[in-house]
């Protein structure tokens, strides 16, 4: 076993006080993954990860970040005992990123943080040690954990950093102190906490605060808003890279292939060609921001445009599937205006006899929510979509501003259209499942593996 943290190492990064000689090899906040040798965070959330402290030791934890000594563990348990157990994290996390000498890359943004920093793991492979979040791991405790868990001899880190209101990225990026910041867009998303789309882009551009001294800013062109995140990042001393149609970074060639994108770029100055195993075009704009960004971190561009060839969308976010019948496009982790467009246009573009949206809501839009809704009726993309059916109140509006010719079924809620799935669709169909998470629309997503029409 390496040892990622050993007692003595840990006290001194979180000043708090070790009992007992242990190593740790990883770390872990959560009791159902724990793994032998991991340091258990005992962290307040919906439950006191103190409650779990005995059953995390009981798995084979090596020892427990505490702010006491639970009820039934021994006196003298393997732990670390610190004034409060999220400062401990952080305290950890700041320590790991300051004894590694890698490059570290840290993405935001209103739509596809995880896709992207997960492009950016795979077109890294062969470069050295990677270390990148798990998961969504983008708040205030996943960027500290993901950092506390960051090997010494790391030599490329991709750190996700996300938000729900103000003044939670910059803070974040100063612990993890970037030497490249990405943000891949910025949309109407969490539009109830900022009101307009501005307070987004502020919010999204505080991640160059956390840069390191002559840092890269990556972000993207042709935005209303780039000029705000332009700011930002000349207020932060920054590198500027801008990517897009006319950016440092642009595309210039994209072709659907089979089941594929290839795709020609320049890349900071080189011509960089690569394929995506989908066909989603907003996803090529992406990996043009990765390989910008991989490329300012001092990265192998041609290598890591090669590597991008294996990246495919993780569940729920754009990953296309047969299931017989029909083919699915499973985007029902997220959604808002953005990522929506995004969705429908991938639809739209695909080959299909018949294209069928299943929608549900799109959440946090604040007062504009009914009209944003109902502004998807005129999508561009609609005009190559048949049929379109609405689960959840504000889906409504869409179906009421849908033409009847593409006028699906509405229902309450996700459940209702997930009961009756395989009446939904027929035989050759091409279907889009989208909406926020809460909106539960996953849930037509598994029932459309289980009752999709037969062939």
């Amino acid at each position: 076993m390496t040892a990622l943290w050993t007692a003595d190492e840990a006290a001194a990064a979180t000043g708090g006080r070790a009992q007992g000689d242990w190593a740790a090899s990883g770390v872990s906040i959560d009791t159902r993954s724990i793994a032998p040798g991991d340091l258990f965070v005992a962290l307040q959330a919906a439950r006191d990860g103190h409650d779990f402290v005995a059953q995390a030791l009981e798995k084979g934890a090596a020892a427990a970040l505490v702010s006491r000594i639970p009820e039934g563990v021994a006196p003298d348990a393997p732990l670390l005992i610190v004034d409060d157990v999220l400062r401990g994290l952080e305290a950890l996390a700041r320590a790991g990123r300051a004894r590694t000498t890698g490059r570290v890359i840290a993405i935001t943004g209103s739509v596809g943080k995880t896709s992207t920093k997960e492009m950016a793991r795979v077109a890294l492979a062969g470069q050295g040690v990677i270390h990148a979040a798990e998961a969504s791991y983008n708040n205030h405790w996943g960027v500290p954990l993901t950092l506390a868990r960051m090997p010494a001899d790391t030599d490329f880190a991709i750190i996700e950093i996300g938000m729900n209101h103000p003044g939670e990225i910059a803070p974040l990026s100063r612990m993890a102190r970037p030497h490249v910041a990405l943000i891949t867009t910025v949309g109407a998303a969490h539009l109830e906490a900022f009101g307009a789309i501005e307070g987004i882009a502020r919010e999204k551009g505080s991640i160059y605060q956390g840069l390191e001294p002559v840092g890269t800013a990556i972000l993207p062109e042709d935005l209303p808003v780039t000029q705000i995140l332009r700011d930002c990042a000349d207020a932060a001393g920054a590198v500027v890279v801008g990517f897009g149609r006319d950016g440092m970074a642009r595309p210039l060639k994209v072709e659907v292939s089979g089941t594929g994108l290839i795709c020609h770029a320049r890349i900071l100055g080189e011509t960089a060609i690569f394929g995506l195993r989908t066909t989603g075009r907003h996803f090529a704009m992406n990996a043009v921001g990765v390989l910008a960004a991989l490329s300012a971190a001092g990265a192998d561009l041609t290598q890591a445009a090669r590597a991008m060839g294996d990246w495919q969308p993780p569940k729920g976010r754009g990953a296309v599937e047969d299931l017989g019948a029909i083919r699915l496009i499973d985007d029902a982790f997220n959604a808002n205006p953005a990522s929506m467009a995004a969705g429908l246009a991938m639809l739209a573009g695909l080959p299909a006899a018949r294209r069928v949206a299943i929608l549900g809501d799109m959440l946090e839009l604040g007062e504009a929510e009914a009209a944003m809704h109902a502004a998807l009726a005129h999508d561009p993309a609609m005009a190559e979509i048949a049929l379109v059916h609405c689960a959840g109140p504000r889906m409504r509006h869409l179906h009421e501003a849908l033409p009847e010719t593409r006028r699906g079924r509405w229902t309450e809620t996700a459940a209702e259209l997930a009961a009756d799935a395989a009446a939904l669709v027929a035989p050759g169909d091409l279907v889009l499942v989208k909406g926020s998470k809460s909106s539960r629309i996953s849930a037509v997503v598994e029932a459309l593996r289980t009752q999709a029409a037969p062939a």
